[in-house]
């Protein structure tokens, strides 16, 4: 036993030199442990790999795109460091949320749809729905003829994940067929829109209940990412305003939700000259505060309680340019002139609410 202890004691000591002597092997700058952080800049830089003439090449690109520069507006007046535009979109409130406009009706999420891809095919798995095809390229997920509890013929489903208005987010849509007539193509709206109203709403809370542990795709985050539908733009008369990527009528909808997100209230609208007009309430939160106190330079509000003319035009088929204007007193008051920048605070609160 005394020899055992005292092996043991000499032993010791030369287990912690061994160690020691290991530590930069483990720990030190080549060590196994060290900072790897800036390995990148180590990177070499290689050509695009080649494929046989003839082959197809669209599943090839870059495993981590650096997207474009949307916003590249700076603050009128003088030069400030720029701070992050403002976290107060409503969809940042709620994972999943039900939008409908019309007869038609989508999810809007609050993920990425590299995020939303794998939660769908884990949701059509768990409900025993099969797949007839797949498109990560085009977004789209069809599933094979389903006969539902109740129906009379069979089913089949269309599902559509896009790029959401803002960066981040995304939108499903679903699209019902019913097994009867033209099989062959799909019809521009469901034959059955309650069993698309009850696939949609039962696979947005699937998507919400399921929001902490999300899987990403990578294939499809890559081909149905973007940059968003949004930005800021500054047209050739150096004049601001928001260009937003969707139809007329739908963002005529959805500037009338973000102005009423966004701590304005609707005095008058009309919907033919694709006008709104408002009043700004101020901010009414110490958070919202702090940062249009910054926008605006100074802490009070020099905005608050005056008119404004809000206007929706159209720049194209798929494109509107969204302006936000002084509109001058009833009686000829003089009011508080609204400088450039003003205008770009209030442009960007409303866009951060729009989706």
């Amino acid at each position: 036993m005394d020899l055992l202890l005292k092996s043991t004691k000499w032993m010791l000591p030369v287990m912690l030199v061994s160690l020691c002597s290991g530590c930069g092997y483990l720990f030190g700058d080549d060590g196994v442990f060290r900072d790897k952080s800036q390995d990148y800049k180590k990177s070499r830089e290689v050509p695009a790999l080649q494929v046989p003439e003839g082959d197809d090449s669209s599943s090839l690109g870059e495993m981590y795109p650096v997207p474009p520069i949307t916003d590249n507006l700076l603050l009128a007046g003088d030069f400030e460091v720029p701070r992050p535009s403002p976290l107060v979109a409503g969809a940042q409130d709620e994972q999943v949320r039900i939008q409908t406009l019309g007869e038609e009706s989508w999810a809007l999420i609050n993920a990425a749809p590299g995020q939303v891809w794998p939660q769908v095919r884990a949701f059509l798995s768990v409900s025993q729905i099969p797949l007839a095809r797949v498109d990560a390229n085009a977004g789209l997920l069809e599933s094979a003829w389903v006969n539902l509890e109740g129906e009379s013929m069979a089913s089949r489903f269309r599902f559509r994940i896009e790029q959401g208005v803002q960066r981040g987010t995304s939108e499903l849509h679903v699209l019902q067929m019913s097994q009867a007539g033209d099989v062959d193509n799909w019809p521009v709206s469901s034959a059955d829109a309650a069993q698309e109203s009850e696939m949609l709403r039962a696979l947005a809370q699937y998507i919400a209940n399921s929001a902490d542990s999300t899987p990403v795709s990578m294939m499809a985050d890559q081909a149905i990412s973007t940059v968003g539908k949004i930005s800021m733009q500054e047209g050739p008369d150096n004049d601001i305003y928001i260009r937003l990527s969707l139809p007329y009528d739908r963002a005529w909808a959805s500037v009338g939700r973000a102005i009423e997100e966004s701590n304005f209230e609707i005095t008058d609208r009309d919907r033919s000259a694709g006008k709104y007009y408002v009043r700004f309430l101020g901010t009414d939160s110490e958070d919202e505060g702090g940062w249009f106190d910054w926008m605006l330079g100074g802490d009070e509000d020099p905005l608050v309680d005056q008119i404004f003319v809000v206007s929706v035009d159209t720049l194209d088929a798929q494109d509107v340019a969204i302006r936000i204007k002084q509109q001058a007193a009833a009686d000829g008051a003089d009011l508080p002139l609204m400088e450039k920048r003003d205008e770009q605070a209030l442009l960007t609160l409303l866009k951060g609410n729009i989706d």
